[in-house]
């Protein structure tokens, strides 16, 4: 006897967008780009991290791409002199992607990273939407693309010259593309384009480990949930494409000992940083806390959508998979927890919240579509709210959890 169909299933079904509903995804676009570009922040000083990154991109400047290997190694000597961590310059796609902006436009090297940053956001917001229709229907990509157009972290993101949001956007993009390959296994284009997509990955932050040990553990998944066919080439590309990011940082660094410098010096230094010591460390439901503080119902909409998934429910299940293993990472990097890492599981939280609000919208049948649209119109604005709240009313920058807390007023 076939079980009843659910609200995702039901959604994927749906035809295509009427005229209604491309007009609602172009408000919506307008709406995400607008808070992206529109300048907001209540911090407007520079931050640490956006410090360096102006000084690897103003050296970028002056001396030129061929230089860059002299770069990585000014930063092995000056670090070994420095008593912790700072962040290093093989965070190249990011660096790079300012210094051609500032080539095309004549940016000056902060201006120019910050656009980088919020082009970055926009197309997370552009990613999301495809990603999500392609796993759930229009109707749900609509949906996300509301939710992601106004999502604290994201917005926040945009305001400053971070890389967080960079990373987050190849992330999501090798979620994406390993799903196609999965559904269409062989196709010669997304085969290509998901092993370009994890060398910009490796190439853009050292926390590329994280997400791909999450795509590594959908792999695995996929032997009991079934998300698609894995071949022999889908393997080959998901360790060519991290391996040719790592080739090229090694080029870039001008040899394998630079390299390996670079990351140990790092990874030694960085446990010893003051600020890490202070604001990186806590138990493993850290960033449920602070999840729970700057999106409490998206995050309670996700997790109540878990207790209603399933096992055909291939997409859902795909995103969940996802959160769980890069969670299970990341909440055990000592010193190196912080809600900014957290941007990769902005489109499965929202995904996963659609799905909860048209669970729980069920019993009105015929007013189910106006219950939803509602909905998520809420969740907008809560979220918009809060967005106001942490980073325009109170400043805030880091996104650790005093500052949450104080913001908040539970601590004063």
């Amino acid at each position: 006897m076939e079980s009843a169909p659910t609200f995702s299933d039901s959604l994927t079904q749906s035809p295509r967008p009427p005229g209604l509903a491309i007009a609602a995804f172009l408000l919506v676009f307008i709406i995400g780009f607008t808070l992206r570009l529109f300048p907001s922040a209540g911090f407007d000083g520079i931050g640490y991290d956006e410090a360096l990154y102006r000084g690897y991109v103003n050296e970028l400047i002056r001396t030129g791409l061929g230089a860059f290997p002299d770069q990585a190694e000014g930063y092995v000597v000056r670090q070994q002199s420095l008593p912790a961590a700072i962040l290093p310059p093989t965070r190249f796609v990011y660096i790079f992607a300012a210094y051609l902006w500032h080539q095309a436009s004549g940016a000056e090297a902060l201006d120019a990273l910050h656009d980088v940053s919020c082009f970055f956001s926009i197309l997370m917001l552009i990613v999301s939407t495809v990603f999500a229709w392609r796993l759930g229907g229009w109707r749900i990509a609509l949906g996300v693309a509301a939710l992601m157009s106004c999502s604290p972290l994201q917005i926040h993101m945009s305001q400053h010259a971070l890389i967080d949001g960079v990373f987050a956007f190849w992330a999501t993009l090798c979620l994406w593309l390993l799903w196609e390959n999965l559904r269409k296994p062989g196709n010669a284009a997304w085969l290509a384009a998901y092993t370009a997509a994890l060398a910009l990955l490796v190439l853009t932050k050292e926390n590329a480990m994280f997400a791909y040990l999450g795509l590594l553990g959908l792999l695995g998944a996929n032997r009991w949930l079934r998300f698609g066919k894995i071949t022999s080439a889908l393997l080959g590309v998901t360790v060519i494409g991290p391996l040719l990011g790592v080739v090229i940082l090694i080029f870039l660094c001008g040899g394998l000992g630079t390299f390996i410098a670079t990351y140990h010096l790092l990874v030694a230094k960085a446990s010893v940083l003051p600020y890490a010591i202070a604001t990186g460390d806590g138990p493993w439901y850290r960033y449920l806390v602070d999840l729970l503080l700057i999106s409490p119902l998206i995050l309670l909409l996700a997790w109540a959508a878990l207790f209603q998934l399933r096992a055909t429910e291939k997409a859902p299940w795909y995103l969940a998979v996802f959160v769980g293993v890069t969670y299970l990472v990341m909440c055990n990097v000592r010193y190196g927890m912080n809600l900014r890492y957290a941007t990769i599981w902005d489109l499965p939280l929202r995904y996963l919240s659609i799905l909860s609000v048209g669970h729980l919208s069920g019993f009105l049948a015929n007013r189910r579509a106006i219950a939803v649209v509602l909905a998520v119109m809420s969740l907008c604005v809560f979220d918009l709210r809060q967005y106001h709240l942490f980073f325009v009313q109170n400043d805030l920058y880091e996104l650790v959890t005093g500052g949450l807390l104080r913001a908040l007023k539970i601590l004063k």
